[in-house]
Protein backbone atom coordinates (compact mmCIF):
# COMPACT_ATOMS: atom_id res chain seq x y z
CA UNK A 1 0.00 0.00 0.00
CA UNK A 2 1.35 3.39 -0.85
CA UNK A 3 1.68 5.80 1.97
CA UNK A 4 2.36 9.68 1.68
CA UNK A 5 5.59 11.43 1.16
CA UNK A 6 6.63 13.91 3.67
CA UNK A 7 8.77 15.90 0.90
CA UNK A 8 10.48 16.57 -2.48
CA UNK A 9 11.72 12.78 -3.68
CA UNK A 10 12.83 11.07 -6.68
CA UNK A 11 10.11 9.95 -9.16
CA UNK A 12 9.32 7.16 -11.17
CA UNK A 13 11.84 6.50 -14.09
CA UNK A 14 10.68 7.89 -17.12
CA UNK A 15 8.90 5.55 -19.85
CA UNK A 16 11.36 4.55 -22.70
CA UNK A 17 10.31 5.34 -26.11
CA UNK A 18 12.24 2.45 -27.36
CA UNK A 19 10.65 -0.05 -24.84
CA UNK A 20 6.74 1.56 -25.06
CA UNK A 21 4.15 -0.60 -26.88
CA UNK A 22 2.20 1.25 -29.56
CA UNK A 23 -1.19 2.11 -28.99
CA UNK A 24 -2.17 -0.08 -32.19
CA UNK A 25 -0.38 -3.52 -29.70
CA UNK A 26 -2.38 -2.37 -26.71
CA UNK A 27 -5.12 -2.28 -28.69
CA UNK A 28 -4.35 -5.76 -29.91
CA UNK A 29 -3.98 -7.06 -26.43
CA UNK A 30 -7.30 -5.53 -25.24
CA UNK A 31 -8.98 -7.90 -27.92
CA UNK A 32 -6.69 -10.79 -27.04
CA UNK A 33 -8.33 -10.40 -23.30
CA UNK A 34 -11.99 -10.38 -24.55
CA UNK A 35 -12.37 -14.35 -24.77
CA UNK A 36 -10.60 -14.27 -20.97
CA UNK A 37 -12.88 -11.44 -19.62
CA UNK A 38 -15.91 -13.39 -21.45
CA UNK A 39 -14.92 -16.99 -19.91
CA UNK A 40 -14.76 -14.51 -16.27
CA UNK A 41 -17.70 -12.68 -16.51
CA UNK A 42 -20.03 -14.96 -14.70
CA UNK A 43 -18.06 -15.38 -11.50
CA UNK A 44 -17.04 -11.88 -11.10
CA UNK A 45 -21.05 -10.97 -11.28
CA UNK A 46 -21.38 -13.42 -8.91
CA UNK A 47 -18.48 -12.03 -6.34
CA UNK A 48 -19.57 -8.20 -7.40
CA UNK A 49 -16.04 -7.70 -7.72
CA UNK A 50 -13.44 -7.72 -11.30
CA UNK A 51 -11.33 -10.42 -10.37
CA UNK A 52 -7.70 -9.29 -8.70
CA UNK A 53 -6.48 -11.43 -11.25
CA UNK A 54 -7.93 -9.36 -14.25
CA UNK A 55 -6.50 -6.21 -12.72
CA UNK A 56 -3.16 -8.23 -12.53
CA UNK A 57 -3.48 -8.88 -16.15
CA UNK A 58 -4.66 -4.96 -17.21
CA UNK A 59 -1.34 -3.50 -15.26
CA UNK A 60 0.72 -6.06 -17.28
CA UNK A 61 -0.62 -5.35 -20.31
CA UNK A 62 -0.05 -1.70 -19.49
CA UNK A 63 -3.41 -0.32 -19.81
CA UNK A 64 -3.06 1.63 -16.87
CA UNK A 65 -0.69 3.73 -17.97
CA UNK A 66 -2.21 4.85 -21.28
CA UNK A 67 -3.10 7.94 -19.64
CA UNK A 68 -0.07 8.05 -17.03
CA UNK A 69 2.61 10.90 -17.28
CA UNK A 70 5.89 9.48 -19.23
CA UNK A 71 7.66 11.19 -15.36
CA UNK A 72 5.65 8.03 -13.68
CA UNK A 73 6.30 5.59 -16.08
CA UNK A 74 3.46 5.83 -18.23
CA UNK A 75 2.81 6.27 -21.71
CA UNK A 76 0.94 9.80 -22.25
CA UNK A 77 -1.22 8.50 -25.22
CA UNK A 78 -3.87 9.98 -26.85
CA UNK A 79 -7.34 9.64 -25.52
CA UNK A 80 -8.17 7.70 -28.76
CA UNK A 81 -5.94 4.52 -27.66
CA UNK A 82 -7.82 4.64 -23.95
CA UNK A 83 -10.90 4.69 -25.24
CA UNK A 84 -10.63 2.13 -27.72
CA UNK A 85 -9.39 -0.16 -24.69
CA UNK A 86 -12.36 0.44 -22.78
CA UNK A 87 -14.38 -0.03 -25.54
CA UNK A 88 -12.52 -3.36 -26.77
CA UNK A 89 -12.84 -4.81 -22.97
CA UNK A 90 -16.34 -4.34 -22.87
CA UNK A 91 -16.93 -6.71 -25.52
CA UNK A 92 -15.67 -9.41 -22.81
CA UNK A 93 -17.19 -8.33 -19.71
CA UNK A 94 -19.07 -4.34 -19.32
CA UNK A 95 -18.20 -4.36 -15.77
CA UNK A 96 -14.16 -5.06 -15.99
CA UNK A 97 -14.39 -2.46 -18.87
CA UNK A 98 -16.08 -0.05 -16.92
CA UNK A 99 -13.26 -0.73 -13.90
CA UNK A 100 -10.76 -0.17 -16.15
CA UNK A 101 -12.09 2.89 -17.46
CA UNK A 102 -12.93 5.02 -14.55
CA UNK A 103 -9.61 3.97 -12.31
CA UNK A 104 -7.45 4.33 -15.36
CA UNK A 105 -8.94 8.19 -15.82
CA UNK A 106 -7.38 9.19 -12.59
CA UNK A 107 -3.59 8.23 -13.50
CA UNK A 108 -4.11 11.51 -16.11
CA UNK A 109 -6.25 13.29 -13.24
CA UNK A 110 -3.55 13.05 -10.94
CA UNK A 111 -1.12 14.97 -13.34
CA UNK A 112 -3.01 18.16 -13.17
CA UNK A 113 -2.31 18.23 -9.27
CA UNK A 114 0.25 19.82 -7.29
CA UNK A 115 3.30 17.57 -8.33
CA UNK A 116 3.81 16.60 -5.12
CA UNK A 117 0.46 14.49 -5.07
CA UNK A 118 2.02 12.24 -8.00
CA UNK A 119 5.16 11.92 -5.99
CA UNK A 120 3.28 10.68 -2.78
CA UNK A 121 0.94 8.19 -4.95
CA UNK A 122 3.65 7.16 -7.26
CA UNK A 123 7.14 7.29 -5.56
CA UNK A 124 7.62 4.03 -4.98
CA UNK A 125 5.68 2.63 -7.18
CA UNK A 126 3.88 3.59 -10.41
CA UNK A 127 1.57 0.82 -10.62
CA UNK A 128 -0.49 1.96 -7.96
CA UNK A 129 -3.98 2.73 -8.78
CA UNK A 130 -6.97 5.33 -7.65
CA UNK A 131 -10.62 4.96 -7.41
CA UNK A 132 -12.95 7.98 -7.16
CA UNK A 133 -16.31 9.45 -6.05
CA UNK A 134 -16.71 12.98 -6.98
CA UNK A 135 -20.36 13.42 -5.63
CA UNK A 136 -19.69 16.39 -2.76
CA UNK A 137 -20.59 15.00 -0.09
CA UNK A 138 -17.79 15.64 2.13
CA UNK A 139 -17.80 18.02 5.46
CA UNK A 140 -14.52 19.93 5.02
CA UNK A 141 -12.88 22.18 8.06
CA UNK A 142 -9.56 23.93 7.26
CA UNK A 143 -6.62 23.10 9.12
CA UNK A 144 -2.64 23.58 9.28
CA UNK A 145 -1.34 23.57 6.00
CA UNK A 146 -4.57 21.56 4.58
CA UNK A 147 -7.83 20.43 5.52
CA UNK A 148 -9.79 17.60 7.26
CA UNK A 149 -12.62 15.91 5.48
CA UNK A 150 -15.09 13.63 6.72
CA UNK A 151 -18.47 11.83 4.98
CA UNK A 152 -19.21 8.92 2.99
CA UNK A 153 -19.12 8.42 -0.66
CA UNK A 154 -21.14 5.65 -3.51
CA UNK A 155 -20.55 4.24 -6.54
CA UNK A 156 -16.69 4.03 -5.73
CA UNK A 157 -15.64 1.90 -8.66
CA UNK A 158 -12.80 -0.99 -8.07
CA UNK A 159 -12.27 0.62 -5.14
CA UNK A 160 -11.14 -2.58 -3.86
CA UNK A 161 -8.22 -2.51 -6.16
CA UNK A 162 -7.05 0.86 -5.42
CA UNK A 163 -4.65 1.92 -2.32
CA UNK A 164 -5.92 5.90 -2.87
CA UNK A 165 -9.33 7.41 -3.65
CA UNK A 166 -10.07 10.62 -4.95
CA UNK A 167 -13.65 12.57 -3.09
CA UNK A 168 -15.29 15.41 -3.74
CA UNK A 169 -16.67 18.07 -1.45
CA UNK A 170 -17.82 21.21 -1.46
CA UNK A 171 -16.27 24.28 0.40
CA UNK A 172 -15.62 28.04 -0.43
CA UNK A 173 -12.71 28.95 -2.13
CA UNK A 174 -12.60 32.77 -1.53
CA UNK A 175 -13.75 34.33 1.56
CA UNK A 176 -16.75 35.61 0.27
CA UNK A 177 -17.90 33.47 -2.24
CA UNK A 178 -19.94 30.77 -2.48
CA UNK A 179 -19.06 26.62 -1.44
CA UNK A 180 -17.93 25.10 -4.87
CA UNK A 181 -16.73 21.54 -5.21
CA UNK A 182 -13.29 20.38 -4.85
CA UNK A 183 -11.27 17.01 -5.34
CA UNK A 184 -9.51 15.28 -2.03
CA UNK A 185 -6.88 12.66 -2.72
CA UNK A 186 -6.58 10.46 0.06
CA UNK A 187 -4.86 7.14 0.79
CA UNK A 188 -6.02 3.85 2.29
CA UNK A 189 -4.95 4.35 5.45
CA UNK A 190 -7.32 6.98 5.83
CA UNK A 191 -10.69 5.62 4.10
CA UNK A 192 -12.58 2.29 4.59
CA UNK A 193 -14.60 1.10 2.10
CA UNK A 194 -18.12 -0.65 2.82
CA UNK A 195 -19.82 -3.61 1.25
CA UNK A 196 -23.18 -1.97 -0.56
CA UNK A 197 -22.78 -2.89 -4.22
CA UNK A 198 -26.05 -5.42 -4.68
CA UNK A 199 -27.22 -4.02 -7.67
CA UNK A 200 -29.12 -5.15 -11.23
CA UNK A 201 -26.60 -4.22 -13.57
CA UNK A 202 -22.62 -3.37 -13.74
CA UNK A 203 -22.36 -5.86 -10.82
CA UNK A 204 -18.94 -6.45 -11.10
CA UNK A 205 -17.59 -3.43 -10.83
CA UNK A 206 -17.57 -3.38 -7.05
CA UNK A 207 -18.75 0.45 -6.56
CA UNK A 208 -19.01 0.44 -3.03
CA UNK A 209 -19.41 3.13 -0.78
CA UNK A 210 -16.16 5.00 0.79
CA UNK A 211 -16.23 6.46 4.71
CA UNK A 212 -13.77 8.98 6.00
CA UNK A 213 -13.58 10.15 9.55
CA UNK A 214 -11.77 13.19 10.37
CA UNK A 215 -8.89 12.32 7.85
CA UNK A 216 -5.84 15.31 7.45
CA UNK A 217 -5.41 16.45 3.46
CA UNK A 218 -2.40 18.49 3.18
CA UNK A 219 -2.86 21.20 0.64
CA UNK A 220 -1.13 19.77 -2.43
CA UNK A 221 -3.60 17.22 -2.49
CA UNK A 222 -6.84 19.12 -3.02
CA UNK A 223 -7.86 20.71 -6.40
CA UNK A 224 -10.36 23.15 -7.23
CA UNK A 225 -12.81 21.73 -9.94
CA UNK A 226 -13.19 25.04 -11.75
CA UNK A 227 -9.25 25.17 -12.43
CA UNK A 228 -9.89 22.22 -14.21
CA UNK A 229 -12.81 23.69 -16.22
CA UNK A 230 -10.38 26.81 -16.70
CA UNK A 231 -7.53 24.31 -17.67
CA UNK A 232 -5.38 26.16 -15.58
CA UNK A 233 -4.46 23.56 -12.52
CA UNK A 234 -1.69 23.21 -10.44
CA UNK A 235 0.20 20.66 -12.34
CA UNK A 236 0.24 21.96 -15.74
CA UNK A 237 4.25 23.09 -15.98
CA UNK A 238 5.02 19.82 -14.44
CA UNK A 239 3.01 18.03 -16.72
CA UNK A 240 3.03 20.25 -20.38
CA UNK A 241 2.35 17.67 -22.74
CA UNK A 242 -1.25 18.05 -24.66
CA UNK A 243 -2.97 15.46 -23.29
CA UNK A 244 -3.16 17.56 -20.30
CA UNK A 245 -4.66 20.18 -22.17
CA UNK A 246 -7.82 18.52 -22.00
CA UNK A 247 -10.82 19.49 -19.86
CA UNK A 248 -11.83 17.05 -17.12
CA UNK A 249 -14.97 16.17 -18.47
CA UNK A 250 -14.17 15.46 -22.01
CA UNK A 251 -11.88 12.77 -21.22
CA UNK A 252 -13.88 12.02 -17.90
CA UNK A 253 -17.76 11.47 -19.51
CA UNK A 254 -16.18 9.33 -22.31
CA UNK A 255 -14.79 6.63 -19.16
CA UNK A 256 -18.40 6.34 -18.39
CA UNK A 257 -20.04 6.18 -21.99
CA UNK A 258 -17.55 4.26 -24.14
CA UNK A 259 -18.28 0.93 -22.55
CA UNK A 260 -21.65 0.61 -23.55
CA UNK A 261 -20.61 1.06 -27.14
CA UNK A 262 -18.81 -2.78 -26.46
CA UNK A 263 -21.15 -4.25 -24.65
CA UNK A 264 -23.80 -2.80 -27.39
CA UNK A 265 -21.74 -4.31 -29.81
CA UNK A 266 -21.23 -8.09 -28.10
CA UNK A 267 -24.78 -8.24 -27.99
CA UNK A 268 -25.80 -7.89 -31.33
CA UNK A 269 -23.48 -9.86 -32.60
CA UNK A 270 -24.99 -12.47 -29.46
CA UNK A 271 -28.62 -11.58 -31.13
CA UNK A 272 -27.67 -12.30 -34.86
CA UNK A 273 -26.16 -15.79 -34.18
CA UNK A 274 -28.88 -16.67 -31.38
CA UNK A 275 -31.43 -15.61 -33.73
CA UNK A 276 -29.93 -16.84 -37.37
CA UNK A 277 -31.38 -20.35 -36.98
CA UNK A 278 -33.95 -19.30 -34.36
CA UNK A 279 -37.82 -20.74 -35.06
CA UNK A 280 -41.10 -19.17 -33.94
CA UNK A 281 -42.74 -21.78 -31.39
CA UNK A 282 -46.00 -22.10 -32.83
CA UNK A 283 -45.64 -21.39 -36.71
CA UNK A 284 -41.88 -23.11 -36.73
CA UNK A 285 -41.08 -19.96 -39.32
CA UNK A 286 -37.36 -18.91 -39.06
CA UNK A 287 -37.01 -15.41 -36.86
CA UNK A 288 -34.83 -14.39 -39.02
CA UNK A 289 -36.82 -13.66 -41.87
CA UNK A 290 -39.42 -11.47 -40.15
CA UNK A 291 -38.90 -8.27 -41.53
CA UNK A 292 -39.60 -6.68 -38.64
CA UNK A 293 -36.63 -8.29 -36.36
CA UNK A 294 -34.42 -7.72 -39.90
CA UNK A 295 -35.15 -3.94 -39.53
CA UNK A 296 -34.08 -4.16 -35.94
CA UNK A 297 -31.08 -5.47 -36.42
CA UNK A 298 -30.20 -2.73 -39.40
CA UNK A 299 -31.65 0.02 -36.86
CA UNK A 300 -29.23 -1.06 -33.73
CA UNK A 301 -26.01 -1.12 -36.44
CA UNK A 302 -26.79 2.26 -37.88
CA UNK A 303 -26.97 3.57 -34.11
CA UNK A 304 -23.79 1.60 -33.56
CA UNK A 305 -22.01 2.67 -36.52
CA UNK A 306 -23.06 6.07 -35.86
CA UNK A 307 -21.86 6.16 -32.15
CA UNK A 308 -18.70 4.82 -32.78
CA UNK A 309 -17.75 7.42 -35.91
CA UNK A 310 -18.65 10.12 -33.96
CA UNK A 311 -16.69 9.22 -30.93
CA UNK A 312 -13.85 8.54 -33.28
CA UNK A 313 -14.34 11.83 -34.99
CA UNK A 314 -14.44 13.20 -31.38
CA UNK A 315 -11.13 12.24 -30.04
CA UNK A 316 -9.38 13.42 -32.80
CA UNK A 317 -10.91 17.10 -32.56
CA UNK A 318 -9.71 16.48 -28.58
CA UNK A 319 -6.23 15.65 -29.62
CA UNK A 320 -6.27 18.39 -32.14
CA UNK A 321 -7.65 21.23 -29.98
CA UNK A 322 -4.91 20.20 -27.29
CA UNK A 323 -1.66 20.68 -29.61
CA UNK A 324 -3.66 23.96 -29.91
CA UNK A 325 -4.88 24.61 -26.96
CA UNK A 326 -8.15 25.99 -28.84
CA UNK A 327 -11.40 25.36 -26.73
CA UNK A 328 -14.49 27.46 -27.70
CA UNK A 329 -17.22 27.22 -24.85
CA UNK A 330 -20.11 26.64 -27.28
CA UNK A 331 -17.79 23.52 -29.20
CA UNK A 332 -17.21 22.21 -25.86
CA UNK A 333 -21.17 22.70 -25.16
CA UNK A 334 -21.63 20.19 -27.91
CA UNK A 335 -18.70 17.53 -27.28
CA UNK A 336 -19.97 17.25 -24.04
CA UNK A 337 -23.65 16.74 -25.40
CA UNK A 338 -21.68 13.66 -27.89
CA UNK A 339 -20.56 11.60 -25.21
CA UNK A 340 -23.47 12.21 -22.44
CA UNK A 341 -26.23 11.10 -25.19
CA UNK A 342 -23.98 8.12 -26.37
CA UNK A 343 -25.79 6.07 -23.58
CA UNK A 344 -28.62 6.99 -24.03
CA UNK A 345 -28.80 6.16 -28.07
CA UNK A 346 -27.32 2.42 -26.62
CA UNK A 347 -30.18 1.99 -24.40
CA UNK A 348 -32.53 2.45 -27.43
CA UNK A 349 -30.95 -0.06 -29.77
CA UNK A 350 -30.42 -2.69 -26.47
CA UNK A 351 -34.00 -2.15 -25.60
CA UNK A 352 -34.26 -3.51 -29.48
CA UNK A 353 -32.74 -6.33 -28.86
CA UNK A 354 -34.04 -7.23 -26.19
CA UNK A 355 -37.50 -6.31 -27.38
CA UNK A 356 -37.49 -9.28 -29.95
CA UNK A 357 -34.95 -11.61 -27.91
CA UNK A 358 -38.15 -13.75 -26.42
CA UNK A 359 -38.59 -15.55 -23.25
CA UNK A 360 -35.68 -17.16 -23.61
CA UNK A 361 -33.89 -13.43 -22.24
CA UNK A 362 -35.51 -13.49 -18.89
CA UNK A 363 -33.28 -15.95 -17.36
CA UNK A 364 -30.16 -15.24 -15.19
CA UNK A 365 -27.66 -15.32 -17.38
CA UNK A 366 -28.61 -14.06 -20.88
CA UNK A 367 -26.51 -12.40 -22.76
CA UNK A 368 -28.60 -9.79 -24.09
CA UNK A 369 -30.32 -9.35 -21.03
CA UNK A 370 -26.72 -8.66 -19.30
CA UNK A 371 -26.38 -6.21 -21.87
CA UNK A 372 -29.67 -4.32 -21.27
CA UNK A 373 -28.80 -3.94 -17.76
CA UNK A 374 -25.56 -2.97 -17.66
CA UNK A 375 -26.36 -0.40 -20.19
CA UNK A 376 -29.48 0.95 -18.74
CA UNK A 377 -27.27 1.39 -15.20
CA UNK A 378 -24.58 3.06 -17.21
CA UNK A 379 -27.37 5.18 -18.25
CA UNK A 380 -27.86 6.09 -14.64
CA UNK A 381 -24.55 7.72 -14.16
CA UNK A 382 -25.08 11.01 -13.75
CA UNK A 383 -22.58 12.24 -16.58
CA UNK A 384 -24.77 9.92 -19.19
CA UNK A 385 -27.83 12.11 -18.93
CA UNK A 386 -27.85 14.36 -21.82
CA UNK A 387 -30.69 16.53 -21.19
CA UNK A 388 -28.75 19.14 -19.26
CA UNK A 389 -26.39 19.20 -21.85
CA UNK A 390 -28.64 18.98 -24.82
CA UNK A 391 -30.64 22.14 -23.06
CA UNK A 392 -27.40 24.35 -22.85
CA UNK A 393 -26.46 23.36 -26.53
CA UNK A 394 -29.80 24.82 -27.94
CA UNK A 395 -29.77 27.66 -25.20
CA UNK A 396 -26.19 28.38 -26.55
CA UNK A 397 -27.40 28.35 -29.87
CA UNK A 398 -29.72 31.12 -28.95
CA UNK A 399 -26.87 33.28 -27.12
CA UNK A 400 -27.56 32.66 -23.46
CA UNK A 401 -24.89 32.01 -21.78
CA UNK A 402 -23.10 28.46 -20.73
CA UNK A 403 -24.63 27.18 -17.67
CA UNK A 404 -22.45 23.38 -17.32
CA UNK A 405 -19.05 23.62 -15.22
CA UNK A 406 -18.87 20.15 -16.82
CA UNK A 407 -17.26 20.23 -19.97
Amino acid sequence: MATAATGPVAHVANASDATMPSGTELIARARAMVPVLRDRESAAIAARQVPAQTIRDFIDAGFFKVLQPKRYGGYEMSPAVYCEIARTLAEGCMSSAWVYGVVAVHNWQLALFDPQAAEDVWRDDGEVLISSSYMPMGKVTKAEGGYRISGRWAFSSGSEHCDWVLLGANMVAEEGGAPEPFNFLIPRSDYQIIDTWHTMGLCATGSNDIVVEDAFVPAHRVMREKDMFNIDVPGKHANPGALYRIPFAQIFNRTVSTTSLGSLRRALETFVQATREKRATYTGARLAADTTIQEAVAEVKVILNDMELRLKSDLAELDARAEANDWPIERRAELGHHTTSMVNNCVKAIDLLMLFSGGKAIYLGNQIQRAFLDIHCARAHVANNPYPYARNVGAMAFGYENDCMDL
